[in-house]
């Protein structure tokens, strides 16, 4: 049993261990949006390279998160965060000192692979090594410190962008590393699941992505409408379907089918998409059109966006009380409701708008409504299957979250109809994203549609989530548990929240 207390002199360089490498991917997670018109001005890159810089990352991520988790059981939770970190760092250097944007796109990607490992092991070394006693403590304050992280992460990435350059954003991770890699070894003890057995499944993985891939790269390039296009996505469903049979045949797969048996769990990861698509769509594209459309710095499109990040700190611990008291079903399906209203005020955000009279009051009806849903979420589906798979259901929904942020980047530009150099010009741009907001507002209100037909109270003796403030919206809300993935996560992942 992990005996380490959190007052002693060793909890806390758990603690700092573990922050530190979260706030690697929680950084790159908050800023890179902002830099993505510097960078494609310096780098002279269209917006699909923009639309790749963000998605090469969330792909590799999406792709082998669960299979990072696993690993981190096998062969040393600390083993692997440590090598995750040293990945991520590595990746992130070749991307501040990349030549051009395929450079950067390539580096992007294996950023995502660092953070694969690295991701499930944050939270998973507190849970390790932690006393039972102190656990709940622990990871309360590991998350606060990410929530302050996520609140943090716009002023720096914004004063990077416009000061010292955008390369900065990712060069930043250096020194974190650095400092990160030898407190991890001199004082995080190593841990192992001595129930982890069997094969990991590679082959599961590396379909999955290899779908998500073809199908993103089908997407960003349909505008050429090529034969090569049409083959892509032809071949990325190809994908899918063997990773659906693979994972039904395999005797240990990563994403053991069965699960969806759950109606519940089945209706609340649709839910996860429909929330999650949106919500990729709208930061990618809010940040541009702030910069481009209205004509903010990166600092003040950055801050401007501070008010959702607050709103979720503040309220979301009493929104989650809510949603026990009430059921997960009025959240689940008011939440999305009010976020579509969010987005559907965006349309007032245009050349020559006030930030007090028009961004301000659509951003926040927008954090209202993920307040209102966002920790309800991650509760049900905690409590939507067995105690004992509650780690694979958080994983799965962690990846299926990750999933629709990576297809709407890719897919609501192209429906939008949003050209190749159109973040170079403010009124093309401006037409776009008032379509784009539109579509993210109808997905919104689809999955306010399925939550209220679908989801149900979870059954009273359900496990229940130990993070309940979530801090970051740009990511995924997770649940830290231990289970047979591995697959320990964070509320609000490469962002998060507090206890």
């Amino acid at each position: 049993m992990p005996d380490v207390r959190l007052a002693s002199p060793q909890g806390k360089w758990i603690l700092l261990t573990t922050v530190l490498g979260s706030s690697m991917a929680l950084l790159d997670s908050t800023v890179v949006n902002v830099a993505l018109p510097r960078i494609g001005r310096d780098l002279d890159a269209d917006l699909a390279a923009l639309q790749w810089t963000v998605n090469a990352y969330m792909l590799t991520l999406a792709g082998l998160i669960l299979l990072g988790g696993s690993l981190g059981d096998r062969y040393g939770r600390r083993k692997v965060f440590v090598v995750g970190v040293l990945w991520f760092a590595a990746a992130s250097l070749l991307c501040g000192l990349a030549p051009n944007a395929g450079v950067l796109v390539a580096a992007r990607a294996l950023q995502g692979v660092g953070g694969a490992l690295l991701t499930p092991g944050s939270l998973a070394l507190i849970q390790a090594s932690f006393h039972p006693d102190d656990r709940g403590r622990a990871v309360g304050l590991w998350s606060g410190f990410g929530g302050v992280g996520a609140a943090v992460g716009p002023f720096v990435g914004g004063w990077l962008v416009d000061g010292p350059g955008w390369r900065w954003v990712f060069l930043l991770n250096v020194p974190l590393a650095l400092l990160c890699v030898p407190v991890a070894l001199r004082h995080v003890p190593e841990s192992r699941d001595g129930r982890a057995h069997g094969g990991f499944d590679v082959l599961g993985a590396g379909l999955g992505a290899l779908a998500l891939g073809l199908v993103t790269y089908a997407l960003i390039e349909a505008r050429t409408a090529s034969v090569g296009v049409v083959l892509t996505a032809v071949a990325g469903l190809a994908a899918a379907v063997a990773f659906v049979y693979v994972e039904k045949r395999r005797p240990d797969p990563m994403m053991p089918l069965d699960i969806f048996a759950s109606r519940q769990f089945t209706a609340v990861n649709l839910v996860t998409l429909c929330v999650y698509a949106a919500f990729g769509g709208f930061f990618f594209l809010t940040v541009i059109q702030l910069q481009v459309v209205v004509g903010y710095s990166a600092l003040g499109a950055g801050t401007a966006l501070l008010p959702t990040t607050a709103l979720m700190l503040l309220l979301s611990a009493r929104s989650g009380e809510l949603g026990e008291r009430i059921g997960p079903r009025i959240p689940l399906t008011v939440g999305p409701l009010l976020c579509a209203a969010g987005m559907l005020l965006m349309l007032r955000v245009g050349q020559g708008a006030s930030y007090l009279a028009d961004v301000l009051p659509a951003l926040l009806v927008l954090g209202l409504g993920m307040v209102t849903l966002v920790a309800p979420l991650t509760a049900t589906v905690l409590g939507s299957v067995d105690t004992a798979r509650a780690g694979l259901a958080s994983g799965i929904n962690n990846a299926a979250a990750r999933a629709a942020g990576l297809i709407a980047v890719a897919a609501l530009p192209l429906v939008a109809g949003m050209g190749e150099e159109a973040y170079r010009s403010p009124g093309a741009f401006d037409d776009a994203f008032g379509r784009a907001m539109g579509v993210c507002a109808g997905v919104l209100v689809v999955g306010a549609l399925v939550a209220f037909a679908t989801v149900r109270r979870p059954a009273p003796d359900c496990r229940k989530p130990e993070c309940r403030t979530h801090g970051a919206v740009a990511v995924p809300p997770l649940e830290g548990q231990r289970g047979r993935t591995g697959l320990s996560t964070q509320a609000g992942d490469a962002g998060a929240s507090g206890g």
